[in-house]
């Protein structure tokens, strides 16, 4: 062969195999050849057929043969077309045809596969969908991909509906490939242990997988069970019907919970139809499978590494070991044993490594079972009745006659109630009614209204598993038995015969208002029957099928259409899980969540969020990813100014150390009340956090500074030393002096590292979030003798919430902000807030091929919620009833939508939910982007503000995204229209960028919402003197220097607007003293009897006038509130809720050149009225509190800015709560749940000492220096906020009026 040929000959090679190895990668990763159109006719059967030339074997897609198709004698649902593919196959699609030529069509189906020819299983899409689309002609083909291949040798196609104008008629086509099916089948008793070579240095593997198919009658075995080194074992075993996966480690029975592992996966798997399973063991985790579920196990540390010596299949006998998890080894099937990609059946059959003990079999016979199920409310089984019959030789003759019955059967259901079996007794005895109550069976005998018998026995009976009930009478005694056990055996003895008529109803009765042989008062069954006896002999449910004997409606036999709807669980967060044959429940109790599915959180994300509700300082519970993973915490939120959240730990003491030997270093962990994921979230979400950690020293060095290694450093959120201190820099391995250059020696940056004798501290605050919190703390330089050193780390604590006032301004209908697709297959929660002056306009939107799902403003009236997952639109409503939404106030918007229903909340008005089909397309697909203010399907966009976006618990960037995009703007002012009313007692609410705050200057309350009473107890000794300036004509003669200091205004009141509180036992006494400069005053106070006088005296030249109130004993330690307010000569005093009472003054009506307001005591005594002055020696003994004259709060002043206001505080004074007759919280949470009972009050004792610890250590007091007004204002409430002391109130004073601090 010359060089030529050889190179064409060598590439020919090579394309060769090039085609070979391309056509056998084709050939195994495409499926989807035809499986029905080269198959004989005898591969097909039909329940029926209209005539030969319309039999099952011309159903052939695209043929002509015969009439065109199969068509039935009858259109009904009782039809069926059956193919048998010879062999198990996998088929992933299936396509129909009407039949040619005709105007017969199948416009709906379902689909059922089986290995035998029998014991039929429905295929359903996404779990619940059990019917496919038809034909809407005959012509067409529609061809369905399958979303999960099925596996099986004859497939069933029955007609649900057809045209109407014709009859069923019907074509058919499979798509998929040939199955390789290696078998095993065990009885109980055998099983095949495979071994591995011995190794004395084993191999570890990264990865690990065993895989397998089974099918089994029965409900318990084990399937797999494996032996590996140090006494390791992994079990899987058949429990139930349900998968269990054990990973032991130790030979005991009963192994300790650190040593035991156990996880369960799968529900009703004994239904004699193949389930995959999978074990996949991958560096630390196992992924377990079984059919589409899969669940992830952490392996512990003691269980791992886990090297494998052996593996037994179908028990565990092959071990030789006494620990046996199981009471039966496995009875059943095992397809294609792999491990490791190794074929175990394979090794069986050539008894390579693999041993077998008992009978195994390599194929796999399976056992007769006829199901049948009763799905619907008409469904009911009707058999010919039978009676237990003996022979009678008395009258000349040998004769039958009936003495008792003997009726049995199976079931499985998830109802608690329901018939089971009914029938009349012979010569009119009466009924007898076999039937579930509350879980158990119960048979009572009736006639004419009265029960004749009544037995009971069993329990929890609608677990979904097979049970077996027995009723046998005979010779006067009644016997139930329940699952063949003794224990759930009852029995009686009437006195009358039970024997059958002439028919049994089993499930419930025909619907016929003729019928009077059949009665049920009770729920119609729902559930699977099997094994159904009568008189001893097995009733063949196939002739039923052929109506061959007795009669039906509504049911499907050979099959047990049972469904665990709890498996998976579509319940979240903990939720617990029920059912019952048509839907499910979800408890949500002690969750902390709610819905049908618990996917909603009932917990507010922040501290913030809870503040705007109106909720004061308090324990909360935070959840801060919403209907996220993270649980909720609960949290101390303290609401000042700044809305603070305190994260608690083990260790807020200051912890002392000494030297001591052997001991080098002092290891402190600190455990948060909340976890890691808890705090990541948390200081992610926060505005600012910070942490104060504080270290004293004597001779016992910090950081070493400026050259030497840490000796002492912490650990924070990353998992990375931190060598800096507080008030310090990541990475600068320095304190807070040295950052700031004021330590006490200037060579190191520490104080402590001067390493002097003389005790020093280093303190500061960790601002950084990224290291936040921290963990733990290694301090080391306590080894020498004279060490001694002490450190304490202050609870975490953050502010602000970024997610709540993340906003954006949509100014153009066609602007939008555009995010990834939203992932909500089962469950979806949309939230947000929004305010506009629009009419209409869509909030958001994301679009799949045919699914969506959208959020807008309809109407300035109406939220519309609309989405479609396959069942076509779908529409949620809210209508606030005439209340309009566009009134540029910012409204709460809810949308949630689960596999049960779909919800709409606005604001408080009243939600909308609607369920979702039973049995309908339950996964939400999209694939476009999320648009937000605006749509892809150009309805019109959205103008105005939305905030605080979150699609399950994940809020969107909305500022980020708005600082890049034309016609969105980042952020939306304009709060205190929505949330101004949460400012209270005449405070003023001033706008911020993110929020608002109230400012109490105003008003003599404090607090966040200047809703909290400013209190004080007052002694004989107590005087509160609030001090106004003189008028300028007492003080034009003073020197330059004196009035520089003297800041005077001319002060003329024509009314006067006077508030407080009381409490005092004391009888008579002085409340309130209002002096002028020209010996003008307003007294207040109680007379001898308890009655409350307001005394005025404006004019020199007459007698103080005395107004005394109707209401009497005040003095009764009772808090009560005084209102005085006075305009020109008209006087109202109003006390408490009683009437209000009205006076007149008969003198001036001028008060003139106010001096001092005075609580308590008046110090300035001498030109005091004498009955005044009487009163005041006695001074005052009691609780005064949101003391107000006009703008001025003397009692505020004194308790809470005494450095910047004109007060003079005589004898003890300090505040507190003796004026709150109320709880603290005027506007409480629905979701506030405080801690309770003795642990509650001292974590509150401890949090609330801290915040007073802080308030004092970080109060500023500053001086008042500026005589006018700033144009820039400090923050409203704070000690920096200039209080008011012009004494006025609207419409009542002068024009001239000003007054100044001194």
């Amino acid at each position: 062969m010359d060089l030529e040929t050889r190179r064409h000959t060598e590439m020919l090679l090579q394309l060769a195999v090039l085609f070979c190895c391309s056509y056998g990668a084709i050939g195994k990763d495409s499926c989807d050849g035809p499986l029905v159109s080269s198959l004989p006719q005898s591969s097909f059967r039909s329940s029926s057929q209209l005539s030969n030339s319309h039999g099952p074997g011309f159903a052939k897609v695209n043929r002509r043969d015969g009439a065109g198709g199969w068509a039935p004698v009858e259109s009904n649902k009782y039809q069926w077309l059956e193919v048998d593919l010879g062999e198990r196959t996998e088929i992933t699609a299936v396509a129909t045809q009407g039949r040619y030529g005709s105007s017969d069509w199948v416009s709906s189906f379902l689909l059922m596969f089986s290995d035998t020819g029998r014991n039929w299983k429905q295929y359903r899409q996404e779990d619940s969908i059990g019917a496919f689309t038809g034909n809407s002609n005959a012509d067409s083909v529609v061809q369905f991909k399958l979303q999960q291949p099925v596996f099986a040798r004859f497939l069933r196609l029955l007609p649900l509906d057809w045209n109407p104008n014709g009859r069923i008629g019907l074509r058919l086509e499979a798509y998929g490939c040939p199955y390789k099916s290696d078998v095993a089948s065990f009885d109980g008793s055998g099983c095949l242990l495979y071994r591995f070579s011995p190794n004395p240095t084993p191999i570890r593997t990264a990865k690990d997988s065993i895989s397998l198919k089974f099918k089994t009658l029965q409900n318990s075995g084990t399937l797999i069970h494996t032996e590996g080194q140090h006494d390791r074992s992994l079990t899987l075993e058949l429990h139930k019907g349900t998968l269990l996966l054990h990973l032991r480690k130790g030979k005991s029975a009963s192994p300790g919970p650190e040593s035991h592992t156990v996880v369960s996966l799968g529900s009703l798997l004994d239904d004699l139809h193949w389930h995959h399973v999978a074990i996949e063991r991958v560096s630390g985790h196992v992924n377990f499978t079984v059919d589409k579920s899969t669940q992830q196990i952490q392996v512990p540390a003691e269980l791992s590494p886990f090297e494998i010596n052996e593996i037994s299949f179908g028990g565990v006998q092959c071990h030789g070991t006494q620990m046996v998890l199981s009471r039966r080894n496995f009875h059943g099937c095992l397809e294609n044993l792999l491990w490791n990609e190794v074929n175990v059946n394979d090794l069986a059959k050539q008894r390579q490594k693999v041993s077998i003990t008992g009978n195994v079999t390599f194929t796999c016979a399976e056992p007769v079972s006829v199901p049948v199920t009763f799905a619907g409310a008409q469904s009911f089984l009707q058999l010919p009745g039978a009676a237990l019959q003996q022979r009678d030789a008395g009258g000349g003759g040998v004769a039958l006659v009936a003495v008792g019955v003997a009726i049995s059967l199976q079931f499985r259901t998830w109802n608690r109630a329901g018939l089971l079996l009914t029938f009349d007794l012979q010569q009119q005895v009466g009924s007898l009614w076999l039937y579930l109550s509350e879980t158990r069976v119960r048979l009572q005998i009736h006639k004419a209204g009265r029960i004749l018998l009544d037995v009971v026995t069993g329990f929890g009976l609608n677990d979904g598993q097979w049970h077996s009930v027995d009723l046998t009478a005979r010779r006067g005694r009644l016997t139930i038995t329940v699952d063949k056990e003794e224990s759930s055996t009852a029995h009686a003895s009437p006195s009358f015969p039970v024997v059958s008529g002439n028919n049994l109803f089993f499930g419930g009765c025909p619907d016929s208002k003729n019928n009077q042989e059949c009665r049920n008062p009770f729920n119609v069954f729902q559930g699977c029957m099997r094994h159904i006896r009568v008189d001893n002999n097995a009733v063949d449910l196939i002739k039923v099928q052929q109506m061959l004997i007795g009669n039906y409606s509504d049911l499907q036999i050979d099959m047990c259409g049972i469904i665990d709807r709890c498996s998976p669980s579509h319940c979240e967060h903990g939720g617990r899980c029920t059912q019952s044959w048509s839907t499910f429940h979800c408890n949500c109790s002690n969750t902390g969540y709610s819905g049908a599915t618990c996917h909603s959180s009932v917990y507010e994300q922040s501290c913030e969020v809870y503040k705007h509700k109106g909720n004061t300082t308090g324990l909360y519970y935070i959840d801060v990813d919403g209907s996220g993973l993270i649980k909720p915490q609960l949290i101390y939120c303290n609401m000042t100014d700044k809305t603070w959240m305190v994260i608690q730990h083990n260790n807020t003491e200051l912890t002392k150390l000494k030297a001591s030997s052997g001991i080098n270093q002092h290891l402190a962990y600190f455990n948060y009340s909340a976890d890691v994921e808890q705090l990541g979230a948390i200081i992610t979400q926060a505005e600012h956090c910070e942490q104060e950690v504080f270290y004293h020293c004597r001779k016992s060095r910090l950081l070493n500074t400026p050259d030497g290694s840490p000796f002492t450093w912490w650990v924070g959120r990353t998992d990375e030393p931190q060598t800096y201190w507080g008030g310090a820099v990541p990475g600068s391995q320095q304190c807070g002096c040295g950052l700031q250059g004021n330590c006490i020696d200037s060579d190191h940056y520490c104080n402590c590292d001067a390493d002097r004798k003389e005790w020093a501290a280093d303190s500061g605050l960790l601002i950084h979030k990224e290291n936040l919190p921290v963990r733990w703390v290694v301090v080391g330089d306590i080894q020498r003798p004279e060490s001694e050193a002490a450190y304490r780390v202050s609870p975490l604590r953050c502010h602000g919430d970024k997610n709540f006032w993340n906003a954006a301004f949509f100014n153009k209908e066609t602007s939008y902000l555009h995010f990834p697709t939203f992932h909500g297959e089962l469950s979806a929660d949309i939230s947000f807030l929004f305010k506009t002056t629009a009419s209409s306009g869509v909030f958001l939107e994301n679009l799949g091929i045919k699914d969506f799902i959208r959020v807008e403003l309809s109407s300035p009236m109406e939220v519309v919620f609309s989405f479609d997952v396959g069942n076509g639109p779908f529409e949620v409503r809210v209508e606030t009833g005439g209340m309009a939404l566009n009134d540029d106030r910012w409204h709460r918007v809810r949308a949630e939508r689960n596999v049960k229903e779909a919800s709409l909340c606005v604001d408080s008005f009243p939600g909308t939910t609607q369920k979702a089909p039973a049995d309908g397309h339950i996964h939400l697909q999209l694939n476009s982007q999320l648009f937000v203010g605006g749509t892809a399907s150009r309805m019109k966009g959205f103008l105005g503000c939305i905030r605080s976006l979150q699609l399950n618990g994940r809020t969107l960037d909305l500022e980020e995204r708005a600082k890049i995009t034309p016609g969105v703007s980042p952020g939306c002012p304009g709060h205190c229209s929505s949330y101004g009313h949460l400012c209270q007692n005449q405070a003023r609410c001033v706008e911020r960028y993110n929020g608002f705050s109230c400012d109490c200057g105003l008003s003599a309350y404090a607090g966040p919402f200047c809703q909290r009473e400013v209190s004080a107890y007052f002694k004989p000794g107590t005087s509160v003197q609030y001090t106004f300036k003189e008028p300028y004509e007492l003080t034009r003669n003073t020197s330059t220097q004196s009035q520089s200091s003297s800041i005077y205004s001319d002060l003329t009141l024509r009314g006067e607007n006077v508030s407080f509180s009381f409490r005092t036992t004391q009888s008579p006494a002085l409340l309130l003293y209002i002096c002028s400069y020209y010996r003008e005053y307003l007294a207040v106070l109680l007379n001898r009897n308890g009655y409350l006088d307001v005394k005025y005296k404006l004019q020199n030249s007459r007698d103080a006038e005395v107004f005394r109130t109707s209401i009497r004993n005040l003095a009764n330690g009772q808090l009560h509130r005084v209102s005085i307010r006075r305009i020109s000569e008209t006087v109202s005093v109003q006390i408490d809720q009683h009437r209000r009472e009205d006076f007149n003054l008969t003198s001036d009506t001028e008060f003139n050149a106010i001096k001092s307001v005075v609580l308590g005591k008046v110090q300035e005594s001498g030109e005091l009225d004498p009955e005044i002055a009487r009163l005041n020696s006695l001074g005052f003994s009691g609780c005064l509190s949101v003391v107000q004259f006009n703008s001025i709060t003397p009692l505020k002043a004194a308790l809470l800015y005494p450095n910047t206001s004109p007060v003079i505080v005589t004898g003890p004074l300090a505040e507190s709560t003796c004026g709150s007759s109320s709880p603290a919280n005027t506007y409480p949470a629905e979701t506030t749940h405080p801690l309770s009972g003795v642990i509650a009050v001292v974590i509150f004792v401890i949090l609330s000492a801290l915040a007073v610890m802080v308030r004092f250590l970080y109060r500023r007091k500053e001086t008042f220096h500026s005589q006018e007004p700033k144009s820039i204002k400090p923050e409203a409430d704070s000690p920096e906020y200039p209080f008011h002391s012009e004494p006025t109130s609207q419409n009542v004073l002068s024009e001239n009026q000003k007054e100044y601090f001194i």
